[in-house]
């Protein structure tokens, strides 16, 4: 069994069907990219895994547990942990308070993370552990998201756009963390818009079209695969 599996996986907004029918399985310590053109459903995919968007059909399986229709505390206490696209820091919040609510116990197995190993991924962030929140650019808050997330001690950890508006160093930080926390043991399910990254921290690639999932393989295997980046990745 693979540490997060999904089957037959539907949700909707309203009357809106987004997702259709998911088929979809993470390995342990894999990092695995989510492709897709915008309103593809990749986010609405995380969020239907995290419990904030209910799936209307199917299941979702962590570590053998089903966690489908759990509340998001409830499955971030089962080992997902989830850094959205708007960071949603707490602005009032010191940097040092923001971490600290990210602390738990976590899932049995799952790496141990301590506020020093943050502060060693970015040390920018022990600079201003005394600064609230709403004052950080936004690249010291997506390094705080980033950290928040980990301190939940999860098994996978589902990261939505992390590179988006970051200058190019930032980005590289970014990258080199993703890839480290891989080596570490935890399971990764990054959505990104750049190829480039995506290929390059990723061992196994899926894309999404119109909800469904309709390709997946390795990053060279999608490189070689120009009928897919055309109909499904390019924009005309």
């Amino acid at each position: 069994m693979s540490l997060l599996e999904i089957q037959g996986l539907h949700a909707h907004y309203g009357k809106s069907h987004i997702l259709h029918g998911i088929d979809m399985q993470v390995e342990e310590a894999s990092i695995v990219s989510l492709l897709g053109r915008n309103g593809s459903g990749r986010s609405t995919l995380l969020k239907a895994m995290m419990g904030l968007v209910p799936p209307t059909a199917g299941t979702i399986t962590l570590a053998g547990q089903a966690i489908t229709g759990k509340r998001p505390f409830d499955i971030c206490r089962q080992g997902l942990g989830y850094v959205p696209e708007e960071r949603l820091v707490f602005p009032n919040l010191t940097v040092a308070e923001n971490l600290a609510m990210g602390g738990q116990k976590g899932a049995p197995g799952a790496h141990k993370w301590s506020i020093d190993e943050m502060y060693d991924y970015f040390p920018r962030l022990k600079e201003r552990n005394a600064i609230r929140a709403g004052y950080l650019s936004g690249g010291e808050q997506q390094m705080l998201t980033i950290c928040r997330s980990l301190l939940g001690n999860p098994r996978v950890l589902l990261i939505d756009e992390p590179t988006e508006g970051l200058a190019p160093k930032i980005v590289d930080v970014v990258m080199e963390v993703i890839l480290d926390i891989g080596r570490r043991g935890v399971a990764v399910v990054l959505v990104e818009q750049k190829l480039t990254i995506a290929l390059k921290v990723a061992q196994k690639v899926m894309v999404m079209g119109h909800g469904e999932l309709v390709y997946s393989g390795t990053p060279d295997e999608l490189e070689a695969s120009p009928d897919v980046r055309r109909n499904w990745l390019e924009v005309a």
